[in-house]
């Protein structure tokens, strides 16, 4: 698929009736085992790519995060969706700018968060948070192809549990001109369900947080349109090659290798892409 077929395609994936799960690998070669498996649309994860370069979360520089982009879109034929964090930047046109060059790298779309990435005062004000994602939908509308903005509210990440001022901003953000709406922590269904009904754009939740995990039959009923899973995928994976090399440390033993992936099955993932 050529760029305008690929972005078409992301957007019909929020636009057909149903669900749909959007995984997020966080390199080219997970990228390519999620392709092979079927998903329609990738995600990327910031703490994913921070944490597979031995670096926290908000501290990849814009080169690195655009360079991990194309790594992942050139990586299969699936529109990306990338997770951008706060847009490199707090002002509004900063914000612009990382829009114009994310869509430079191939990517189908994105997220911008009202986090500041600072514990001592983690949300943008309300106003400011707007005119960030208005400058993002402006910068969009200037595209030579489609791009699909999708608009987060990290109250819930971030010690701020309001439910109200939650849904007031993602109401904003789609008055602003946010294609999607995320709010990622919601606990509980109901939570889910409100904000659902509280918008009229397609509402990501993401599944694989500590707390209460719904199938995609719940997420439906509730009204979601798209589900993320972070950077569950990539914990699940370090969890794992964690428990082996403590295994190594602590008892000298090699178990763990009884339930590693063998050669010949690990590779049937990649085949269909060896010639790309």
């Amino acid at each position: 698929m050529n760029q305008q077929q690929k972005n078409a395609k992301f957007r019909a994936l929020h636009n057909r009736p149903g669900t749909f799960i959007i995984p997020n690998p966080w390199d080219a070669g997970t990228a390519r085992i999620l392709a092979s498996m079927g998903f329609e649309a990738l995600a990327t994860t910031s703490a994913g790519l921070a944490y597979s370069l031995g670096r926290k979360e908000g501290e990849i520089s814009r080169e690195q995060v655009l360079a991990h982009c194309r790594d992942v879109v050139g990586a299969t034929n699936l529109p990306v969706s990338a997770d951008l964090e706060k847009g490199f930047g707090d002002t509004p046109e900063l914000v612009a700018k990382t829009i114009h060059d994310a869509a430079t790298t191939g990517l189908a779309g994105c997220s911008i968060e009202d986090h500041t990435n600072r514990h001592d005062d983690p949300i943008f004000k309300f106003g400011l948070a707007v005119e960030r994602i208005q400058a993002a939908s402006e910068a969009k509308q200037n595209l030579t192809d489609d791009f699909v903005l999708t608009a987060r509210c990290e109250n819930f990440l971030w010690g701020c549990p309001d439910l109200e001022d939650t849904i007031k901003r993602l109401q904003a953000f789609e008055d602003a001109g946010a294609d999607v709406l995320y709010a990622p922590g919601l606990r509980d269904l109901g939570m889910i369900r409100s904000v659902c009904a509280s918008v009229t754009k397609p509402v990501n939740v993401v599944m694989g947080m500590p707390g209460s995990t719904f199938g995609v039959n719940e997420l439906e009923k509730a009204g979601v349109k798209r589900v993320s899973v972070g950077s569950a995928l990539f914990r699940t994976a370090y969890g794992a090659f964690i428990k082996a090399a403590a295994e190594m440390k602590q008892h000298s033993t090699f178990k763990f290798s009884s339930g590693a992936i063998g050669f010949s099955e690990l590779e049937r993932y990649f085949t269909d892409f060896g010639s790309d």
